[in-house]
């Protein structure tokens, strides 16, 4: 299967919404695309500023009874207890997104979230919340991720059509990395007046992003809804096409190993202490490079979406990222170190956008929600052991052999996995 061929349609009117077949060019001039666009800016910017309150009020709590090492224990348990249903569900939500309707299913997630957000607003006004029940309400929260993220991604094509997609992923980055940047911040800033406040404003924005969501007219059933396989074997179709696909296996594939090799989110607050000397403000510079590099290249690319060479540009990008990371180890002037991570976060921009083109062209519409479950799954376990490798990694090298040696790994996965994958290195339109 080459991503070529399944360029087989004309453009369609905006009313209907498009479908598979064409669509408009630019996703902007799309009703239903604006509101999921706004839905999810408002979605992140309650997910980051409920995260902010959560680890401050964990934090504070765990440091009445237990001394500073003990209690940044409780800081890690608040992660585990939300990716840890996102490990067990992310795969039987892929398989229900296949068989029952995307947007109600993403309605009720964003919906269970806002539950969420409410629950620790109440116990924040107790007062002394135990923090059994924190870390209970954060794994219900982990737990509705888990469906939504399949769903959203697998509803985003239904809403805007093959021609729009490519700037469609771009601009719907463009609203995580704007709630990831600003959330963050302005949790900070309601932590700082009034936890309760903080899980009241969050709990709003969930329901102002699912009011924007059901205002969506564009149907939200799949294609082949008829699929009558029981939950366990649909699951196992999605993972059997996903490995028969090479395209979306060596896509997705790739991203884990580069992403577990060359990840330095865990090592910047090592370099500004220790190797920069820079202190929290280098720190904070040094955290807000990447966002903005990744940011910015967003911006470009739903304005000049890559339509052509597809494969190409993403080894060329995935490359570029180690050679960041690789530069960011050997590093000790603070303005290369931040000049690394921007480049780098826009590198990963681009291999993340058109990963993510790539996966959903190449993925038939009754498949779309197992695969964007598998992606997803590969994502987070990516990220989490990403964390756990890079400790063990300092903990054998040093900071500095650990950043060299995983942008080092990152240029050769890229070399092996353009061997591997030679339909992946070769896929061209992106339309």
């Amino acid at each position: 299967m080459t991503v070529e061929s399944l360029d087989t349609g004309s453009p369609t009117p905006p009313t209907p919404p498009p479908s598979d077949d064409g669509g408009p060019a630019s996703p902007w001039g799309l009703r239903d695309f604006r509101l999921l666009w706004f839905g999810r800016v408002v979605a992140v910017l309650g997910i980051q500023i409920q995260s902010s309150a959560l680890l401050w009020q964990v934090y504070e709590i765990a440091r009445r009874d237990h001394p500073v090492e003990q209690a940044s224990l409780y800081l890690g348990l608040v992660g585990l207890c939300q990716f840890l249903p996102l490990l067990a569900f992310t795969l039987p939500a892929g398989a229900m997104a296949d068989r029952r309707d995307r947007k109600r299913t993403v309605a009720l997630s964003i919906v269970v979230e806002a539950m969420c957000a409410g629950g620790f607003l109440l116990m924040a006004l107790h007062g002394a919340p135990p923090l059994w029940g924190l870390l209970a309400v954060a794994a219900v929260f982990g737990a509705a991720r888990a469906f939504l993220a399949p769903a959203s991604q697998a509803f985003l094509p239904m809403v805007v059509g093959r021609k729009a997609l490519p700037p469609a992923i771009a601009a719907q980055s463009i609203a995580f990395q704007t709630g990831a940047i600003a959330g963050p911040a302005l949790g900070g800033l309601i932590v700082g007046v009034n936890v309760p406040l903080a899980y009241a404003v969050a709990m709003g924005l969930f329901l102002v992003g699912v009011s924007a969501f059901l205002m969506i007219r564009t149907s939200g059933k799949p294609r082949n809804p008829d699929n009558k396989l029981p939950p366990l074997e649909s699951v196992k179709e999605g993972l059997a096409y996903v490995w028969k696909t090479k395209i979306v296996l060596g896509a997705i594939s790739l991203d884990l190993v580069v992403v577990l090799l060359a990840g330095v989110a865990l090592l910047t607050p090592i370099f500004a202490r220790d190797i920069l000397h820079v202190g929290p403000q280098g720190f904070g510079l040094l955290r807000a490079s990447f966002g903005v590099g990744a940011f910015l290249m967003a911006l470009y690319l739903s304005r000049y979406p890559i339509v052509r060479h597809g494969g190409r540009w993403m080894f060329a990008a995935v490359a570029v990222f180690g050679v960041c990371t690789l530069v960011f180890g050997l590093s000790k002037a603070v303005w290369l170190s931040g000049l690394m991570l921007f480049v780098g976060g826009a590198a990963d921009m681009i291999s993340v956008n058109i990963r993510q083109t790539l996966i959903q062209l190449a993925t038939p519409d009754h498949m779309r929600g197992r695969v964007s479950s598998v992606s997803m799954l590969f994502i987070g376990a990516s990220n989490e052991l990403g964390e756990a490798y890079s400790g063990l990694m300092v903990r054998l090298l040093g900071a500095v052999g650990a950043a060299v040696f995983g942008g080092m790994g990152a240029l050769a996965a890229t070399g092996i996995w353009a061997a591997m994958f030679p339909g992946l290195r070769k896929a061209d339109k992106l339309s």
